[in-house]
């Protein structure tokens, strides 16, 4: 099997590094000429899964990926040859990444990066509050739709000829040798769930900040991270009159099959799980994962970063960083947007020498804890 080597800043000297190993660089910019699934080893045995049938691609949200990250092209990041060996780790191991460190310093970036520079498509994204659950990240189930529309009570649009016509979303027959409406016309797989179908190559997928969550989500996910299956036992009770349902995932607009109400994965997702050291987590689930405590940026970072979203010369705002990166040790940390936030005033024409900029300054970089 075929290895590139991937030169990478050293964050000591300055000098290159390289891994013969590494799949990912770090660099963010799409592989040139390089298919994953060709350099991408298999899997460990204990981590193979054999999902199916092979479901295609899916395209990048270019769009969104640029937003966080910038435009392609303009600029290379330089991240720590640690941060990409231990995200190199739990790509090779089909491994989560937990991913810790205080706010705003750019731990949730990490999942566009990979998906940008490995060609894995959009970023499914679950963002964790105090009433997520296991469920809600698989799947939801519409029960009362469904009720309402085998009773005929479905919402409907007027067609051209001004009879009733399904709306998008609604069941469109009901199942062959039972009554009512289809089971799957009302089921929608949530982040977890499309990220564990059965793709060729893995997912990328975006847990945000586990520890907002109930206690018991993270033992709940245990199961699920560890088998790449689960069952929606709605579709398994029909699985006699409804053995393939067709359920809306995550991705707009998209549908895919499920049979027997059973999902397993074939490529095991790239899991990003954010958290921001606000609890601890159980031993079970730290084992299950590859673990990365990631450091505030660098100046140099930081400059990367602003002339990936900035169209100006490099170099420009050399003394805006350093001012930054030294209120941010005095504060106790500043996120990277309020940087973000004051190039963007200086590109607006907000002049340094504005009597008003000083001020400004004040109160966008405030400190994070809220104090006044």
């Amino acid at each position: 099997m075929s290895r590139v080597q991937h030169p990478v800043e050293n964050s000591r000297n300055g000098g290159p590094v390289s891994r013969s190993w590494w799949i990912y660089r770090g660099t963010g910019q799409p592989l040139p000429d390089i298919r994953l699934a060709d350099v991408l080893p298999p899997p460990p045995g204990w981590r193979t899964f054999d999902g199916g049938p092979v479901l295609p691609p899916v395209p990048a949200e270019s769009a969104e990926t640029d937003r966080r990250l910038g435009s392609v092209g303009r600029t290379t990041s330089r991240q720590n040859p640690h941060d990409i060996d231990m995200i190199n780790t739990a790509l090779l191991l089909r491994r989560p990444l937990l991913v810790t460190g205080r706010p705003g310093i750019g731990k949730s970036t990490l999942a566009y990066l990979v998906a940008r520079e490995l060609g894995l498509g959009r970023v499914l994204h679950w963002g964790i509050t105090s009433r997520s659950t296991l469920r809600s990240g698989l799947y939801e189930y519409d029960a009362i739709g469904r009720a309402q529309a085998s009773l005929g009570r479905g919402p409907a649009a007027p067609s051209g000829d001004g009879t009733p016509e399904a709306a998008p979303g609604t069941p469109s027959a009901a199942p062959e040798g039972g009554t009512g409406a289809r089971i799957g016309d009302f089921v929608r797989l949530g982040p977890l769930g499309t990220a564990l179908l059965p793709y060729e190559l893995p997912r990328v997928l975006l847990i945000d900040e586990l520890d907002k969550s109930d206690i018991d989500l993270p033992s709940d996910l245990l199961h699920v991270l560890e088998n790449g299956s689960y069952d929606i036992p709605e579709l398994v009770r029909a699985r006699h009159h409804e053995g393939r349902a067709q359920v809306f995932t995550d991705d707009p607009d998209t549908t895919v099959t499920v049979t027997d109400g059973r999902v397993r994965c074939r490529a095991f997702p790239f899991i990003v799980i954010t958290s921001n050291g606000e609890r601890q987590f159980p031993p079970a689930f730290l084992r299950r994962c590859v673990r990365l405590d990631v450091s505030p940026p660098r100046e140099d970072q930081l400059a990367t970063m602003i002339a990936a979203h900035f169209r100006d010369p490099e170099g420009r705002y050399d003394d805006m960083i350093r001012e930054f990166v030294e209120r941010s040790r005095q504060n106790g940390g500043l996120a990277t947007d309020q940087l973000l936030n004051a190039v963007f005033l200086r590109t607006a024409g907000v002049r340094e020498d504005d009597e008003s900029w000083g001020e400004l300054l004040e109160a966008l970089w405030r400190e994070l804890s809220g104090a006044p």
